[in-house]
């Protein structure tokens, strides 16, 4: 074979260095074009809620682009960034639900095991016929929303599961519910010989290259995080409590939340176990209504219809009973399905949703509590016009 000679190593050299500014700039006008069409959507939305600050993740053709907008706080008025921490409530729970998928694909536990098992006082309880599997897809039985007021310790909590009752047959009914996925974080991380914060901060958020998530935020971090407001404009921040961790306590940026997206669509170099962990809490469970729940993560088909999304991350699905038909046997992880999860406290809300048949995403993370309904309508007409521009290049 002929050996390349240094006049053609020169040229070779001058063309990819012409290429490279021309592949920056494609890549510039593209974020530009694709930020025209993200401000289009959230603009309205900030100023119809009061909004202060917005971070929104977009990944599209293999390339994520993060956007801000607005404030930090309205109190310094600095304005959101790269930096900026973020309260994303219930989409924590996708973390523990991947913890817990962690510990199964490790041969640490079982889904398909009682949750009394892991749980020594709750043996001879309701928790006899409660799996894993159901506390990770809301179907125990009738578990309330909030932990009960009053609880402020874990011997309090597990005194609370010892005397509960459900109203339903286990895997009959979703009742959204933080002690269901609180109680699988507990779970997942005593099967690991491990504490649930030391374990999510120490092992899987570093093992997913998350370098700026937390469950507790370090004080050289403070200034990063973000302030919430509620629905009347107070600030507001989450408190601490019984479960919170395993269940909505999560601070994290745009930039790390697109990758925890890019992660769930193998998009990137990860240990093997650890995406067979994340692709595995996509397996279909059951159905409700037009939603289809996976290891807390919640499918539809896709294209989707907007009226199916909103009727999935309604009121009606997250506050009230809904019969639950089980898919025997589950639903194997799919690309062609649009997979979402909503997030929110008193002061912030989020929403994600990607499609891995497409390679395309979308983050929202506010200060502000503002109705899912909008953030799922923004989120839709956003990822429906750039897979339409995505389709035609």
């Amino acid at each position: 074979m002929r050996r390349p000679t240094l006049r053609s190593a020169a040229i070779a050299a001058v063309c990819i260095g012409a290429l490279l500014p021309m592949t920056r700039q494609a890549n510039a006008d593209e974020k530009a074009d694709i930020g025209k069409v993200v401000a289009e959507a959230i603009r309205p939305v900030m100023a119809r809620y009061g909004v202060p600050g917005m971070a929104v993740g977009i990944v599209v053709k293999g390339r994520g682009y993060v956007y801000d907008y607005g404030v930090a706080s309205k109190a310094t008025g600095n304005p959101v960034s790269g930096e900026t921490l973020f309260e994303i409530g219930s989409c924590s729970k996708t973390f523990t639900a991947t913890l817990a998928s962690y510990a199964q694909v490790s041969g640490k536990l079982s889904l398909s095991d009682r949750a009394s098992r892991y749980l020594p006082s709750l043996r001879g309880s309701s928790f006899d016929a409660v799996s894993l599997l159901n506390l990770g897809t809301h179907t125990s039985g009738g578990l309330p929303l909030q932990v009960p007021d009053g609880i402020t310790t874990d011997d309090g909590l597990m005194a609370y599961f010892r005397r509960w009752k459900p109203t339903y047959a286990p895997g009959t009914y979703r009742t959204y519910a933080n002690p269901s996925i609180g109680m699988l974080g507990m779970i997942a991380a005593r099967s690991m010989n491990g504490d649930f914060v030391a374990l999510m901060e120490s092992r899987l958020f570093p093992a997913l290259g998350l370098r700026h998530t937390y469950l507790d935020v370090p004080a050289s971090r403070m200034e990063d995080y973000a302030q919430g407001y509620t629905t009347k404009d107070a600030p507001v921040r989450m408190a601490p409590g019984v479960l919170a961790a395993e269940a909505y306590g999560i601070r994290t940026t745009a930039g790390d939340m697109l990758r925890f997206v890019e992660a769930n669509m193998g998009m990137l170099a990860l240990d093997p176990t650890l995406q067979r962990a994340l692709s595995s809490t996509h397996t279909g469970y059951y159905r409700i209504g037009p939603m289809t729940q996976d290891l807390i993560w919640e499918q539809y088909r896709y294209p989707p219809r907007l009226a199916d999304l909103l009727a999935g991350n309604s009121a009606a699905i997250a506050l009230k009973a809904n019969p639950a038909t089980e898919i025997d046997p589950p639903l194997a992880p799919r690309d062609d399905v649009l997979i979402n999860k909503t997030g929110s406290t008193n002061g912030f809300g989020a929403y994600v949703a990607f499609v891995p048949a497409g390679k395309i995403g979308i983050v929202l993370l506010a200060n502000k509590n503002y109705p899912i309904d909008a953030r799922v309508t923004a989120a839709y007409g956003i990822l429906m016009r750039l897979d339409e521009a995505a389709s035609k290049d």
